[in-house]
């Protein structure tokens, strides 16, 4: 028996031997050079060599199984291992009969790819201790019967036992495991000390491994941040160097035999590396714990191959040290190019890492998996990261000559791409850029040719519109309004309620009083039932409607729903509106048939070439020009009528400074002055300033005294007091202006800013406590005398120059007098090619100096105005009509009494009537009621029309949705009477539909008072004109 392990253990060396045999076999290849490259590499002396390593292997492994498998597993008796120490013969092959050629590595034969998967699969099963098929497999690869685990009985039995089978190393078995005992080096001494071992008389039994290792780059870097720890089994410990290691698996046997005794130590190591041995005297016996680890020391990259540590993790893994020795050979490879000191490996990990690493020589490892198999991987890791460090080791100076001349190719290969890149970005910027301009000119070019072709048919039509207007006006005809406000685009978007701000101009749809009329109305917003229900009633009235079919009709634009929020004027709507166009179209196919706008926009141009009709306006270049402030001065200077002291076309701070302070000078009396934009309407853009604010100004006013009215006018002595107002009067704007209107403008330097980006006028602020503003509306028609359509003095509100209503017709200017003003602006305006709606806004005051009345012309706006809507409502509910040249609302009145069939009807009498006109009422807690709702409050106060007498009240509804903005009219016998009952109702209203907490946000409260303080200066001219009657 002693002879025939000492037999194995030369097998096992052998074994060894050729493997290492191997490998200096596979090194030798590398070095194998080809001495002329036309020569065929002998490819069958390469084979029979490795022919001749299997065959020798195959048969050295064959006897070492069958010596194996047949002897009896006792435990050895632990005796002086150098005294058993025994010296391997090394196996060298033969290297003679190989050419000396240089095969390359792709030239090698390789396994398939199911070869590789099958060979994958079995090395899978036989790591697998617990698999089912992991017996049959070893059975098969290397000739181990294992014992059934499973059926061995759980009785045990206290008897001593001799167990049979197998013997095997379970290095060959599973060489990744991490808690193999392992066997010392030859010529050391055995001690006693190495092992504790105490027998116990049980049966062996088998704990399979539970960890698996997952070679993984993610679980990789995570183990150098966290100690590599060994799973620990409570029952299975023991302290080993001061760390616990469980074994893969425990056996427990009977005492030996005396046989076992005998044993060398070299047979004892032929056994199982996971079995603990016990000894009969139960002493314990102590392993170092470097050799429990297979620690050793790698020094400047180089390993000392007769190193003890070395040695003994040699000889512990020879079985698979083929797969060691590539991982190794990489380690040092990486420890010597980083010049690295000491680094200290364990063994384990190493085994794990090689069998993990399968690519072999086709792929280098990664850096940091290599040195996770190292004890001191922090230090080394350190040491690698160092910046420089590469350039230390070995090949260093080649490394750094490499990545200097990388370095600079591609920095030369990056900027020349660069340069290429910016060149090509610059290139495709200019071919884009060119395309677009050429693009956008293309389309600039077919715009203005379809601009120009819009201009020019609006001017044809224009002309025969006004060759034949007598004869349109007599005969039936389509009237289509369009109530647009052509602002610019800023001021439309700051506008609050702006569809709201059209269609109060809907009184429009009172035309229809002339039975020769036809209306249709483009509406800017969705109208509810009740609204039109409402105008129905009211325009059937007059006969609006019949049995052949109403003779007005309202649209709205399909446009409004896609674009509800960009305050899009009315003629924008339209325009993109196809089928309300279409629609149109078709209603005034084969009528005579006209625009009636608003606030001219160039948009309108293409809605009346697209439905082919004229336009009752100027054009709209014309319009711009002479709607501002600016354009309306030089008409009323071109006309020869008076108008406020000022100047117009300020653009510059300087120049409403200079300008300023010359108008202050001449017009030292002029107690306020006004800063009118020119693009604003509506009374926003204005601002004023009081001159008693002016620290100079009572200097000024007797240096005027001291030298008289006739001598100030001239410029020597005016000189003296303009360059003080100079220094004075921009600290005086900053310190006094204010805007009228905050909620638009919240302060001067606002109001400044726009005003001098957009242009204004300033203008001199009547100098008169008792002042009357007027609107007279106008229709100008080439070849036509001037018509003057309405006139009325103006109600205010909370500020002077916004108006809110008016009351008509007009008892502040004599008829006479204004219709000579009338005649000449109209006439102004027809030379500048402006035909259509006018609106004239006079101011008249009394001159207390001459105590002559004084009318100034003070603003000009090129529209179909408020006032005029609201006075055509009047007119189609009273029946009558205005004469404005006498000032006179005559409303004829029905006859009582019936008259015979024979008899001849009697001439209607005629009553001079008055209308009280609000066109922007609004009260915030109006939205709380609905329209029926609202009309029944009214009716049960009173508030209604009277058709007999043609006197009352009437409203005029804009809005179903909000509700806060109406219009009312009140018409009496006398303007006193028709004033008291506006203010009544709107009284009325106010404490129906407010509480003392919730007084809402109105208009009522000021335009009250307003009336109120007309009503008084009514009563007081009364009162005059009774004490001048005696008198005369």
């Amino acid at each position: 028996m002693s002879d025939t392990l000492k037999n194995e253990d030369r097998l096992g060396a052998v074994l060894v031997q050729v493997q290492d045999d191997l490998r200096q076999l596979k090194c030798s290849l590398e070095k194998i050079t080809v001495g002329k490259r036309n020569e065929t590499l002998d490819v069958q002396a390469l084979d029979n060599a490795i022919r001749k390593t299997e065959n020798s292997i195959r048969k050295h492994a064959e006897d070492y199984l069958k010596t194996v498998n047949k002897q009896l597993l006792v435990l050895p008796a632990i005796e002086d291992l150098r005294k058993k120490t025994v010296q391997i013969p090394k196996w060298k092959p033969s290297l003679e009969s190989i050419p000396d050629v240089h095969p390359q590595r792709e030239d090698l034969p390789r396994a398939s790819p199911q070869e590789k998967h099958k060979s994958a699969l079995a090395m899978h099963l036989q790591c697998n201790l617990t698999h089912p098929n992991h017996r049959a497999i070893m059975h098969q690869k290397c000739g181990i019967s294992f014992p059934d685990v499973h059926k061995r009985s759980t009785n045990v039995t206290k008897h001593h036992r001799i167990i049979t089978g197998p013997v095997m190393n379970l290095e060959a078995i599973e060489p990744r495991g991490r808690h193999t005992l392992t066997k010392p080096e030859k010529n050391t001494v055995t001690d006693t000390s190495w092992l504790h071992m105490s027998i116990q008389h049980k049966a062996a039994s088998l704990h399979p491994r539970e960890d698996s290792y997952s070679f993984k780059i993610g679980h990789l870097k995570s183990r150098f941040h966290k100690q590599l720890k060994w799973r620990t089994e409570p029952r299975s410990t023991c302290n080993i160097t001061g760390r616990e290691y469980t074994p893969l698996w425990t056996t427990k046997t009977p005492p030996p035999s005396a046989a076992s005794k005998s044993m060398d130590h070299q047979s004892m190591m032929q056994g199982s590396t996971g079995l603990i041995l016990k000894n009969p005297q139960n002493l314990p016996v102590q392993i170092p714990g470097s050799f429990r680890k297979h620690t050793f020391t790698i020094i400047n990259g180089k390993i000392n191959p007769v190193a003890v540590d070395f040695c003994h993790f040699k000889q512990s893994f020879s079985l698979c040290w083929s797969s060691v020795v590539y991982a190794l050979e990489a380690l040092e490879k990486l420890l010597r190019e980083f010049a690295v000191p000491l680094a200290k490996v364990r063994g384990e990990q190493l085994v794990e890492f090689g069998h993990a690493w399968d690519n072999g020589w086709n792929k280098a490892p990664p850096v940091i998996d290599l040195l996770s198999v190292l004890e001191n991987w922090e230090e080394v890791l350190n040491l690698v990261s160092r910046p420089g460090q590469r350039y230390k080791g070995e090949g260093g100076i080649e490394a750094a000559a490499i990545h200097i001349q990388s370095c600079w190719r591609r920095y030369v290969a990056r900027t020349a791409y660069l340069c290429h890149y910016r060149r090509k970005w610059a290139a495709g910027i200019i071919a884009i850029s060119w395309l677009m301009h050429t693009q956008v000119q293309r389309v600039r070019k077919a715009l203005q040719a379809r601009r120009f072709r819009q201009l020019e048919n609006f001017r044809s039509r224009a002309q025969h519109l006004a060759a034949n207007w007598k004869h349109i006006q007599s005969s039936k005809r389509t009237i289509i309004h369009i109530p647009s406000l052509g602002y610019s685009q800023s001021q439309r978007l700051n506008l609050r309620g702006f569809d709201i701000l059209q269609n109060i101009q809907i009184s429009r749809l009172c035309d229809v009083r002339d039975e020769n009329v036809e209306v249709i109305y483009v509406c800017p917003r969705h109208l509810g039932e009740d609204i039109l229900h409402y105008y129905t009633s009211l325009l059937r009235c007059d006969g609006a409607t019949d049995g052949f079919g109403r003779r007005f009709i309202i649209l709205t634009p399909e446009a409004l729903d896609y674009f509800p929020t960009y305050n899009m004027c009315l003629s924008t709507l339209l325009k993109y509106s196809p089928r309300t166009l279409r629609r149109i179209r078709n209603l005034i196919q084969g009528k005579q048939a006209y625009i009636v706008g608003g606030m001219a926009h160039v948009d309108d141009l293409a809605v009346a070439d697209e439905l082919g009709v004229p336009i009752l306006g100027p054009e709209p270049a014309i319009a711009q020009l002479y709607s501002t402030k600016s354009g309306g001065r030089r008409i009323f200077t071109a006309a020869e009528v008076d108008l406020p002291p000022g100047q117009g076309d300020i653009f510059s701070l300087n120049q409403l400074h200079e300008t300023l302070a010359e108008l202050m000078t001449q017009n030292i009396h002029v107690q306020r002055w006004l800063f009118k934009m020119d693009s604003e309407h509506g009374g926003r853009g204005i601002a004023y300033c009081d001159i008693c604010h002016l620290n100079c100004y009572n200097w000024a006013l007797q240096e005027y005294h001291r030298y008289g009215p006739e001598l100030w006018n001239t410029k020597w002595i005016q000189e003296s007091v303009l360059p003080r107002y100079l220094d004075e009067i921009p600290e005086w704007l900053a310190r006094h202006a204010r805007p009228t209107k905050t909620s638009c403008y919240p302060n001067w330097t606002c109001f400044l800013k726009t005003f001098l980006r957009q242009g204004g006028v300033v203008e001199a602020y009547p100098p008169s406590d008792s002042i009357t503003c007027l609107t007279v509306d106008l229709l100008l028609v080439p070849e036509v005398e001037v018509t003057m359509l309405s006139c009325g003095d103006q109600l205010h509100g909370s500020c002077q120059l916004e108006t809110i209503g008016s009351t008509v017709p007009q008892t502040s200017v004599h008829p006479e007098t204004l219709h000579s003003i009338c005649m000449r602006v109209g006439q102004a305006c027809l030379q500048r090619l402006i035909i259509g709606y006018v609106s004239v806004d006079l101011a008249t005051f009394l001159n207390h100096n001459t105590m002559e009345q004084k009318v100034w012309a003070i603003d000009l706006d090129l529209t179909y105005s408020d006032q005029l809507a609201m006075t055509q409502m009047v007119l189609m509910m009273t029946g009558g009509s205005l004469n404005c040249s006498t000032g006179c609302l005559e409303v004829p009145m029905p006859i009582r009494e019936k008259c015979c069939e024979h008899q001849i009807a009697p001439k209607l009498p005629v009553v001079n009537c008055y209308a009280v006109i609000g066109s922007h009422l609004f009260h915030s807690n109006l939205s709380m009621l609905y329209h029926h709702v609202f009309f029944k409050m009214c009716k049960a106060h009173g508030i209604r029309f009277n058709m007999k007498k043609k006197q009352g009240t009437v409203f005029a509804l804009y809005d179903s949705s909000e509700r806060c903005s109406i219009g009312m009219i009140t018409v009496s016998e006398d303007l006193q009477g028709a004033l008291v009952t506006f203010a009544q109702n709107l009284s009325v209203i106010h404490q129906e539909i407010s509480s003392s907490k919730m007084q809402g946000e109105t208009n009522f409260k000021d335009l009250i008072k307003n009336i109120k303080d007309v009503v008084q200066m009514t009563v007081q001219n009364k009162l005059r004109a009774v004490e001048h009657k005696p008198a005369a």
